[in-house]
This record gives C-alpha cells, sequence and structure tokens, in this order.
C-alpha cells in the first residue's frame, strides 16, 4: 500500500468523520486526488462511507470484518498496557479476549517494539479490585461511543434503593474508580449533572441527534466524579476529628476515602466517611486510627461501632498469634 494511502487511512482511524478539504491538506493533495485515493480504500475493502453535508466529507465505518489498525510505536505500547490491565480488571468476560489480543499484537509489532512488549507482559499485572462489579462490555462500548460522538443516550437505571427509572442523558464521560466504572452525563430533564453506576444501567440506545457539549462543573471528570461520591450520603456513615491538616492526610492515605475531608486550620480536619458497606466505613476508620496522629470518632452508625468493637476484639488475639 503506497505511503499516502497509509497515511489517508490513519487519518480515518484517528477521527469519526473528515471533509474532503481537511485530508487534501493534511495530504497536501487535490481534492481529486482524495477521492481517488477513497476509491482505492474501498477496493482493497475497506468501508469508507461518503457523508453529506455542506463541503462533503469522509468516515471510515464498521464493517463486517476488522481492518488492520495504523498505530505508532507509542500506541501500540499503550494498547498493550491496557490490554494487560484489562485482563485483571472488572470488565466481564475480557480475560481471555486481553490476552488472545495481546498475543496478536506481539505477532505483528515490529522487531525495535518486542523486548518492551515482553518486558511489559512479565513485568506487569492487573489485581482486580475486591468486590467490584462486573459490568458488560457491550454496554461500556456503547456508552463510550455516545461520549465520543457527542450523541444523546436512552437507558434504564437501577438507583441504590433499587428503585427503576428511564433516563435520557448527554453523556460525557466515563471514570473508573476502584474497580467501579461510573458515566458522568449531563440529565436534561433535571437540568443537572448527574453520576450512574455503569452496573446499574441496563439496554443503552443511542438517541438520534447530537448535542453540544457542555463544561463540567469542575477541572475534569475524575474530579467531578470524586466530588460526587464525597458529597453523596450513603446509608453507613462516621465522622472523625483527625489531628493533621487536610493535604497531608490525603497524601498519607494509601486510597480515595469514601466521603469528605475538610479542613479545620493547618493540623487539623474533619473526615466524613459514608459507604453502602459498614464494613467498609468500619475499615476506614481503624486506618485512620492506625495513623501516627490524634484521631477522635466524634460519630458514627450503630452497625458501624459494632464492626469497630468486632475489629478491636479480634486484635490482641491477632497481635499474640503472630
Amino acid at each position: 500500500m503506497p505511503g499516502r494511502l497509509l497515511r489517508l487511512l490513519s487519518l480515518l482511524q484517528s477521527r469519526r468523520e473528515w471533509s474532503g478539504a481537511e485530508l487534501a491538506e493534511r495530504l497536501g493533495v487535490t481534492g481529486r486526488t482524495v477521492r481517488r485515493d477513497i476509491d482505492r480504500l474501498r477496493a482493497l475493502d475497506y468501508p469508507v462511507e461518503s457523508t453529506t453535508g455542506t463541503a462533503g466529507g469522509y468516515r471510515l465505518a464498521s464493517g463486517r470484518n476488522l481492518p488492520p489498525l495504523l498505530l505508532d510505536d507509542e500506541e501500540a505500547i499503550a494498547v498493550a498496557l491496557g490490554l494487560v490491565t484489562a485482563a485483571g480488571g472488572s470488565v466481564a468476560g475480557i480475560e481471555d479476549s486481553s490476552m488472545r489480543a495481546l498475543a496478536k499484537l506481539e505477532r505483528v509489532l515490529p522487531a525495535r517494539l518486542r523486548p518492551r512488549l515482553a518486558a511489559l507482559g512479565g513485568a506487569a499485572e492487573a489485581i482486580p479490585a475486591r468486590g467490584a462489579p462486573r459490568v458488560d462490555p457491550g454496554v461500556l462500548a456503547v456508552l463510550a461511543s455516545c461520549c465520543r460522538d457527542r450523541q444523546p443516550l436512552i437507558f434504564d437505571y437501577l438507583s441504590r434503593a433499587g428503585e427503576p427509572s428511564a433516563r435520557r442523558v448527554e453523556p460525557h464521560h466515563l471514570v473508573t474508580l476502584q474497580g467501579r466504572w461510573y458515566l458522568i452525563a449531563y440529565d436534561p430533564g433535571r437540568a443537572d449533572w448527574r453520576t450512574f453506576r455503569v452496573d446499574r444501567i441496563g439496554s443503552p440506545v443511542p438517541a438520534h441527534g447530537r448535542f453540544a457539549p457542555r463544561d463540567l462543573p469542575a477541572p475534569d471528570a475524575a474530579a467531578y466524579l470524586t466530588r460526587s461520591l464525597a458529597a453523596a450520603a450513603y446509608r453507613y456513615s462516621a465522622r472523625l476529628a483527625v489531628g493533621l491538616g487536610a493535604e497531608e492526610l490525603r497524601v498519607r492515605l494509601f486510597a480515595h476515602v469514601p466521603g469528605e475531608i475538610e479542613p479545620r486550620g493547618r493540623e487539623a480536619c474533619t473526615v466524613r466517611l459514608s459507604a453502602e458497606s459498614a464494613e467498609l466505613v468500619a475499615q476506614y476508620v481503624a486506618a485512620l486510627t492506625a495513623l501516627d496522629a490524634d484521631v477522635t470518632l466524634e460519630d458514627a452508625s450503630e452497625e458501624v461501632i459494632a464492626r469497630l468493637r468486632g475489629l478491636r476484639s479480634r486484635l490482641p488475639e491477632e497481635e499474640s498469634s503472630g
């Protein structure tokens, strides 16, 4: 395949749609040459569609078979690393397919990249988050596609209380946190941003039309998710006073706290924990009390207190047995 055709194919794979004028400018050729090269790609069974509009354009459509992908060196390594970590992730049924895809990628990689891939395969491994719900890869694919294409999304949703509802949203981003997948989206019916657990989403379907992207009320989707989860009120809770500054405490913690950390001056803060699991809240309380700082439990759900008593009753026995 001539070099210009490879460049054209790479452009078509990098974006959903290109105008003929844009492709001609990128390739340094005339519009007539672009049309001729598009016909050559079609003759090679690449499903390139013509799009309507004032200037007209082209897009690489989905076909019956997966066409070869053009990846540069860094993209190939990024894909390999994604496959390694996906095998230990929370997407249902993806372990075997990830390893098969990694083996295929290794066979077609240039010789200069194989040592880097071998190092990744031998040194990188992902451990699934404990208790993380499994999600359907087909659901993730639909959500990601709608986020990319700015296409409205319709789906069924179950709340934490198990109450069903039908939703129509403008999807913005997918975020994964501690093995759980979340969809960040704007809900026009509620005139506000919402966070949805992907494992509670059912029957997602792209709706007709496109929407103009809105600005998140946060620096990025990950920051919005963190704020959203911290502000949410769950079934079990606890509040602690900690003799550390808020930023120092965040540095010392091994993981994201399921709640809020509020400053109380340079050397003190309040931690509000909240979760659907009393065991999880109790574990975080225990982790905080194990820090080299003054920690006072100011308030907690009865179930959390009961689990903390159970932890304390087992601690002497565990220490003496060691």
